[in-house]
């Protein structure tokens, strides 16, 4: 009896451990019931997850997931080197934020001042519009210039129709977007405490979609 009883609240014991224990960052598959490509930036802030336009802005959501995870060269400006399979947007700030407009990220200048991965061309055939908020698109300083860095809009923003690819939506944590979009800031927009993104998740919920031969 006594062995059994031992047993027993040892049991309890371990049964009240694991409940005490903190769950695990929850994955976009278990976030969004959606099939797709989905992006997670787990910033200093909180979540942001994205579901990627793959079928919109295929060249876009390719760049994007390929320096997320490491796999596209870019350029350190503190070194002029080449990098190589090392993620580029992990550690790097928010550097613009503009309330009730949008957050921007993408440079690891402090200042925002250089793309630093060769540019990609536009896609706007798709139709699509910032007819909402939650947007993710390419920043850019002209027709085909979009690299690395890009923004997240607070509220529908129709002036930029036809001027920045769309290539992403958020899913989760809009809110997170607004509260950034709200820190204290000095004269060129860059929070007074810096945001960081600690990293970024690409995650397929779903088959991959079926490519049509050419």
């Amino acid at each position: 009896m006594k062995t059994f009883t031992t047993a027993f609240f040892s049991l309890l014991i371990a049964v009240a451990s694991l409940a005490q224990e903190k769950p695990g960052a929850a994955t976009a598959a278990a976030e969004t019931p959606e099939p797709g490509l989905y992006a997670t930036l787990d910033t200093s802030m909180g979540r942001i997850v994205l579901r990627l336009l793959e079928k919109e802005s295929p060249k876009t959501v390719e760049n994007f997931v390929a320096l997320a995870t490491g796999k596209k060269p870019w350029r350190d400006y503190a070194t002029g080197k080449t990098v190589t399979a090392k993620p580029f947007y992990e550690g790097i700030i928010f550097h613009r934020v503009i309330p009730g407009f949008m957050i921007q990220a993408g440079a690891h200048l402090a200042d925002g001042g250089a793309h630093l991965a060769a540019p990609i061309p536009d896609e706007f055939s798709s139709g699509l519009s910032f007819d909402r908020p939650g947007r993710l698109a390419m920043a850019n300083a002209g027709p085909n210039t979009g690299s690395s860095q890009f923004f997240i809009t607070h509220v529908p923003t129709p002036h930029l129709d036809g001027k920045h690819t769309i290539f992403g939506q958020v899913v989760k944590g809009q809110d997170v977007v607004v509260a950034l979009g709200n820190v204290p800031r000095d004269a060129q927009d860059k929070p007074r405490t810096p945001v960081t993104i600690n990293k970024v998740t690409v995650e397929r919920v779903g088959p991959e979609p079926v490519t049509k031969p050419k």
